[in-house]
C-alpha cells in the first residue's frame, strides 16, 4: 500500500476539485501544525496586550469580563505555572490514551481486522458509505468515543473492500464532527444543551418549561438529510481526488480466515455481548448502579454510565482482543498484552506532542478572555443589526459557526450566547426550540473545518498513518467541501420547519407567542 495521498490529475477534476487540491498544496506548505499552535500562541499573547482593558457583560452571570494580558507579571506567572497541568487536562488526551490501551490490544491481536473482514461483507458494497457517515452520526449518544474510535476504523472497512482508507476516514470524522447535533434519540447532548435553554427562556418567561426532546424530530429529519449529503461529497468530491483507476487492493485476501481465527471471533464475540448484558443489567432499576444518585437518568452527566463510558470502552476492546489472540496464539502471555499497549502508545507519540501545543493555545485563549468577548460582542453585533424574521436566524447560524471555529465547547458557547438569543428570539415570535437547535446547526458544520476543535489533532494523527505527508491542508481540504454541503441542507432544512410551521419536538413548537 502507498504511504502517499494519489489524487486524479487536475485535468480529471471540475472547478471545484482543482480548488481543494490548491487548497491542499497551499495548506501542506504551512509548518507543521505544532508549529502553527505555537505561533498562535505567540500572537495570541501579544494581542492579549493590545485587548487588555476590554470589557464586556456576561449575560449568564451577569459579571464583567475583562481581556486579560499574558505578557504581564501575572500573565507570564500563570504560563509558567499552570500549562504542565492544562496539558494533563487537555479533554482528548486521557480518553485517547486509555482507550488506546484497548483498542491497542484488540488491533495488534487482530481481532478488528478479521472483525471488518467478516462484517464488511453483510454490507452491500454501496451502502457502506451511508452506513458509515449513519454510524457516525449516531456515536453523538456515546460522547466523545466515537471521535477516537470511528474514522481509523472507517478507513479499515474501505481498505477491506479495496477502497482508499482515507476516504473512509474523512467520511467518517465528518459524520461525527459535523454532524454532531443530528441523532435518531434523544442523548446527554440534548440535556446540556436544554439545561442552559430553559433557564434562558425563564428570562423572559419565568412559567417556561420544555422537555430535552424538543428538537428530536428535527434530529431525526437531519440525520437522514446529513447521510445523504455526506454519501454525495464523498462520492462525487472526496473520492475523486484519491481513487485513480489504478488505485487497486487485493479483495481475495481480506475475505480468507482461517479456522482458529473464526473461533477467535466468535468467543470474543460472546465476551461482548456478555458485557453488555451485564451493562445493562446495571442500568435497569430504580437505584441502578449506572444512574445518577440525585436524578435517576442515565443521560446526565453525572451518571456513571456518562462518566465511565471511556474505561467501559477499553474493557470491551481489551478483554475480546486477549480472547481472540489467546485462542489465535497471538497472545501468549501477560507480557504480549502489555507490548501490544505498548506499541499503541508508541502509535500516538506525534499526537502527544501536537496535543501539547494545541492544549496550550486553548488554555491561552482562555486565560485571555478573548472567547467570550468575541461571543458576546458577535452576539451584540447581530442582535443590533436590524435583521428580523428568518434572517436572524440565518445570521445566528452564521455567527455561531465562526465562533465555532475558535471556541470548540458548546456548553461554553451556549451558557454565554442562550440568554441572549433565546430571550430575543421569543419577543421575535420564536420558540427557544428554535433558537437551541439553529445554535446546534452553527455549533456542527464548523467542526471538521476546525483546527482549534480537540479532535483535529487526532485525525491528523490517523491521517499520518496512510500518508506520512499530510498536513493541514490535507485535513482541511477534504473537511471543507463536507462543512459547506452540511451548513447549506441543514439550514434550508431549518428553515422549511420554520415556514410549514412542523414542530421541531415535543413541546418544540416553532412560534411563541407572547
Amino acid at each position: 500500500m502507498s504511504n502517499s495521498i494519489e489524487i486524479k490529475g487536475e485535468e480529471k477534476l471540475n472547478w471545484f476539485g482543482r480548488f481543494l487540491n490548491k487548497v491542499e498544496i497551499l495548506g501542506n506548505k504551512m509548518p507543521d501544525p505544532v508549529t502553527i499552535f505555537m505561533a498562535l500562541s505567540f500572537i495570541l499573547i501579544i494581542i492579549s496586550y493590545f485587548a487588555s482593558g476590554v470589557t464586556v457583560i456576561n449575560p449568564s452571570n451577569n459579571k464583567e469580563v475583562q481581556a486579560v494580558n499574558l505578557l504581564s507579571k501575572s500573565g507570564f506567572r500563570t504560563i509558567l505555572t499552570q500549562c504542565v497541568i492544562k496539558f494533563q487536562e487537555f479533554p482528548p488526551l486521557g480518553m485517547v490514551l486509555v482507550v488506546m490501551f484497548g483498542a491497542g490490544v484488540a488491533e495488534k491481536s487482530g481481532l478488528m481486522e478479521v472483525a471488518m473482514k467478516t462484517s464488511i461483507v453483510k454490507v452491500p458494497k454501496k451502502l457502506v458509505t451511508a452506513t458509515t457517515i449513519l454510524i457516525c452520526i449516531l456515536s453523538d449518544g456515546a460522547g466523545d468515543a466515537g471521535f477516537i474510535l470511528l474514522p481509523p476504523l472507517a478507513a479499515t472497512v474501505f481498505l477491506s473492500i479495496g477502497r482508499h482508507p482515507l476516504v473512509g476516514m474523512f467520511a467518517a470524522y465528518a459524520g461525527v464532527a459535523g454532524g454532531f447535533s443530528a441523532n435518531l434519540i434523544v442523548n446527554m447532548t440534548d440535556v446540556l444543551m436544554a439545561s442552559f435553554t430553559i433557564p434562558a427562556a425563564k428570562i423572559l418567561n419565568k412559567n417556561y418549561n420544555c422537555t430535552p426532546a424538543m428538537n428530536i424530530y428535527f434530529m431525526i429529519f437531519s440525520t437522514i438529510i446529513l447521510v445523504i449529503c455526506g454519501v454525495f461529497v464523498t462520492e462525487r468530491i472526496i473520492a475523486p481526488r484519491f481513487e485513480k483507476d489504478s488505485f487497486q487492493f487485493k479483495q481475495d485476501e481480506y475475505k480468507k480466515i482461517c479456522d482458529s481465527e473464526k473461533k477467535g471471533l466468535k468467543w470474543a464475540g460472546m465476551s461482548i455481548l456478555i458485557m453488555i448484558v451485564i451493562i445493562v443489567l446495571l442500568s435497569v432499576g430504580e437505584d441502578a448502579f449506572m444512574s445518577d444518585p440525585k436524578t435517576g437518568s442515565l443521560l446526565a452527566w453525572e451518571s456513571p454510565l456518562m462518566q465511565g463510558l471511556i474505561p467501559i470502552i477499553t474493557i470491551m476492546f481489551l478483554i475480546p482482543g486477549v480472547i481472540y489472540g489467546k485462542i489465535t496464539g497471538s497472545i501468549k502471555n501477560d507480557k504480549d498484552i502489555v507490548t501490544m499497549m505498548g506499541e499503541s502508545m508508541k502509535d500516538m507519540a506525534s499526537y502527544i506532542v501536537l496535543a501539547f501545543a494545541a492544549s496550550i493555545f486553548i488554555a491561552l485563549f482562555n486565560w485571555s478572555n478573548l472567547g467570550i468577548i468575541m461571543s458576546v460582542k458577535g452576539a451584540n453585533l447581530l442582535k443590533n443589526s436590524g435583521f428580523t424574521g428568518v434572517g436572524i436566524i440565518i445570521g445566528f447560524i452564521i455567527l455561531e459557526s465562526f465562533i465555532n471555529i475558535f471556541i470548540g465547547s458548546a456548553s461554553a458557547k451556549w451558557a454565554i450566547m442562550a440568554p441572549i438569543f433565546v430571550p430575543m428570539l421569543m419577543l421575535l415570535g420564536y420558540s427557544p426550540a428554535v433558537t437551541q437547535m439553529a445554535f446546534r446547526i452553527g455549533d456542527s458544520i464548523t467542526n471538521p473545518i476546525s483546527p482549534l476543535f480537540t479532535y483535529f489533532p487526532i485525525l491528523i494523527t490517523f491521517v499520518r498513518k496512510y500518508d506520512k505527508k499530510a498536513g493541514m491542508g490535507t485535513m482541511i481540504s477534504n473537511m471543507l467541501p463536507y462543512s459547506i454541503v452540511f451548513g447549506l441542507f441543514w439550514t434550508i432544512s431549518l428553515l422549511v420547519f420554520i415556514e410549514f410551521n412542523i414542530p421541531l419536538g415535543p413541546g418544540g413548537n416553532i412560534k411563541y407567542i407572547i
